[in-house]
């Protein structure tokens, strides 16, 4: 190739990119490029990654009228540019490969510094088109360019020299390697079906319920795919699956449609991939729009059910506009949007024409319902849902929110997509269902998986509306001042840990008590505090255990299986040398709860993998002090 084909561009150049990393909205940082490219006329490949590398021991010598100092390096992170990737890589390419040759320079002449190539600064923060319009553009007009010059470039050294390697040269599988010397190039082409995937004008759409195995497959192999896909849940739809019947016989899932022709569920969509025939289905998809049969996309913001009002409604709207609602001064304590006794009982009277008694019994039924406990705040006003129902709707929503907006170890959320999501919609309607519902109804291992899992589900609602607490100030209001109404009374996130679940002890540096004798949410706590509980509970910073739901029959095993997962993650480390055990920090702020230290690492030992009990046992088998130290506690958010 003639050098005055050829095009340089010199700078530094700092890109920073997201890529959404699934078709429900969760995210990916891309990274940084800096360097030098060349490009040439454009070829019609298309390139998915591109991974450049210097080969070891591999030297390139020159002509003699070269410089030996002369040549052009690009060194990269991570970046993408359209269709292009390059990985942490770099190129060094013959000073005669790009110019014309150089004249030495004189030995009797002094050396000039070459100039310095100024660096463009740039807040993190904004974007290209903010800062870089003129480069961003540059880039993403000239990939495909970039991408068409390195195969062209390759070609022409593959003429000019006999030890060039190049491997899969057909350029029809997913990776292919070019091996030159002193240079090592891996490109990685897109797959037919993320290609067809991009022009497909068809649908697929597959019914899912949460918490399901099988569908979790499916939902991976079309997001590894990079396929657009509508899911039905179920179990957030509840009314789909009547169609679902209706349409395969049967209310098993996942269930696959190809537009409106149904195929199978998980063994068919592996017989389909093993078969080879995946890209030929999505080529039949690519020219057909979707007809009308096919499984409808789920209207957001619709319920599926209307509520039933209570019977007592009418008269309870009466009240509230007649009663003299108001601030009182009460045991010396001051109560907001209050009312007196007396003034409900004549109330009643007056809007029912009924006498004292009945008003009485009107008053206390009420009160059962829980219309009104101690202030009149917002309440829901129809009739109230089992508790057990209400259990199982919030954990199978819950899990369906993890399935479409965390990650798949469940240690990122994407909390701005669950804000925007029908799920969370939804979980918000069964949250203002619990306001009235009776929690005393539903068995130990019931009241446990409920509360765990309206602590994790609080604790997503707290970052989507205060945020990540950074302060002291911050804490107060995400751990005690961040309410849900559960059964009539308030409960925090605070009450639900150590008051609830831990039997009314004091949370860390605190002298009080969440509960005062006599209080009545004493009566739903366990029967006996479970230390597994705290490798149960998220609150959304990165040092906490992954966020997860629980089911009533499985709770205590799937707590077992928090346990192993949180130490298995680092939650523990040793340094043999100075009989050192590293702990997480949770376990110092409720030591109370696991005993001494050294019955805190024979408890701990059940919980970790067989390298980690090894280490651990041969620490305790000789009787030496072990010194037990703490793990700092990372408050940054999961995001």
């Amino acid at each position: 190739m003639d050098s005055s084909e050829q095009e340089k561009v010199n700078g530094d150049i700092d890109v920073e990119n997201k890529k959404d990393k699934t078709a429900n909205g969760y995210g990916g940082d891309g990274g940084e490029a800096k360097g030098t490219a060349s490009s040439a006329d454009q070829d019609s490949g298309d390139f998915y990654d591109v991974e450049i590398e210097k080969s070891n021991g591999e030297k390139e010598e020159k002509p003699p009228q070269e410089s030996k100092e002369e040549s052009t390096s690009i060194s990269s992170k991570t970046e993408e540019f359209n269709d292009i990737t390059i990985n942490s890589s770099k190129i060094y390419c013959n000073a005669r490969n790009h110019y014309l040759p150089a004249i030495k320079s004189q030995a009797h002449l002094p050396k000039l510094d070459p100039p310095a190539t100024p660096r463009v600064e740039r807040s993190q923060s904004l974007s290209i088109a903010e800062t870089m319009p003129s480069i961003g553009k540059y880039i993403s007009d000239r990939s495909s360019s970039f991408s068409a010059a390195i195969v062209r470039r390759l070609s022409s050294w593959k003429e000019d020299n006999g030890d060039l390697v190049v491997k899969n040269d057909s350029l029809n599988l997913e990776v292919t390697e070019f091996h030159i010397p002193g240079v090592k190039v891996i490109v990685k082409l897109k797959s037919e079906a993320e290609r067809l995937g991009l022009d497909m004008k068809g649908r697929i759409s597959f019914f899912t319920r949460s918490n399901c195995r099988d569908c979790t497959a499916v939902r991976h192999f079309f997001r590894e795919k990079g396929l657009i896909y509508v899911e039905i849940n179920i179990d957030v739809f509840p009314k789909r699956e009547k169609e679902l019947i209706e349409r395969t016989g049967s209310s098993q899932v996942p269930q696959i449609f190809f537009n409106e022709k149904w195929y199978g569920g998980l063994t068919a969509l592996n017989e389909l991939r093993n078969s080879g025939e995946m890209e030929m289905k999505l080529r039949e998809m690519v020219g057909e729009r979707c007809p009308e049969g096919a499984p409808a996309i789920p209207v957001y913001g619709v319920d599926d059910e209307e509520e039933e009002d209570d019977v007592l409604l009418e008269t309870v709207r009466s009240l509230r506009k007649t009663l003299p609602i108001q601030d009182r001064l009460i045991k010396m304590k001051m109560v907001k949007n209050c009312f007196s006794g007396v003034d409900l009982v004549e109330g009643i009277m007056d809007h029912l024409d009924r006498g004292r008694k009945r008003s009485v019994i009107t008053a206390k039924l009420m009160a059962q319902k829980h219309f009104f406990h101690h202030v009149f705040g917002s309440t829901n006003d129809s009739e109230p849902k089992p508790a057990s129902f209400l259990a199982d709707r919030l954990s199978k929503l819950m899990f369906a929110i993890l399935e479409a907006y965390a990650s798949d170890d469940r240690l990122h959320v994407n909390y701005s997509g669950i804000d925007r999501s029908e799920e969370f919609r939804r979980y918000l309607n069964v949250a203002r269902d619990l306001q009235r519902v009776n929690m005393k109804l539903l068995s130990p291992n019931e009241r446990l998986a409920l509360f765990l899992n309206l602590h994790n589900a609080m604790a997503i609602h707290a970052v989507i509306s205060i945020g990540h607490p950074e302060g002291v100030l911050d804490k107060r209001a995400f751990f005690n001042e961040f309410l849900y109404l559960v059964g009539g009374y308030p409960y925090s996130l605070n009450i639900i840990l150590n008051g609830t679940l831990r039997r009314n002890r004091t949370s860390p540096y605190s002298f009080f008590r969440p509960f005062s004798k006599g209080d009545r949410r004493l009566e739903l706590a366990p029967p006996k505090l479970n230390p597994l509980i705290h490798f149960g509970l998220c609150n959304g910073t990165r040092s906490s255990p992954a966020v997860r739901f629980f089911t009533a029959d499985g709770v205590e095993s799937e707590l077992r299986c928090a346990a192993k997962e949180y130490f298995q993650r680092g939650a523990i480390q040793f340094n043999m040398e100075k009989r050192t055990v590293y702990l997480t920090r949770i376990i110092k702020w409720y030591n109370i709860d696991f005993g001494t230290e050294k019955d805190i690492l024979k408890w701990v030992m059940k919980y970790l993998d067989s390298t980690q009990s090894g280490l651990l046992a041969h620490l305790l088998a000789d009787d030496g002090h072990i010194n037990i130290m703490y793990q700092d506690y990372d408050w940054s958010g999961n995001l």
